[in-house]
């Protein structure tokens, strides 16, 4: 299980022009099959991580090009 601290990490230099954008390159990067998880919830879809991440507010504008994550918006409890 990947923990979403990853797909942040992953996201920041990056800009996604939509949720679906950000899914696929869930997808690609980390597998279809793969379940997620952050400090309060397990067994997620890629789907299901995005719409917590985005209803827990931790992505922020890429002006034209979309959003990104907000680093600022990230625990520190799960660095590395």
């Amino acid at each position: 299980m990947t923990h979403g601290h990853e797909v942040l990490e992953m996201m920041f230099g990056n800009s996604y022009s939509s949720r679906e954008e950000l899914v696929s390159a869930i997808v690609a990067k980390f597998g279809a099959d793969e379940k997620f998880c952050t400090c309060s919830r397990e067994n997620m879809t890629a789907d299901e991580l995005v719409s917590f991440l985005e209803s827990k507010g931790k992505f922020m504008s890429a002006g034209e090009n979309g959003f990104t994550a907000d680093r600022q918006k990230m625990c520190g409890h799960h660095e590395k």
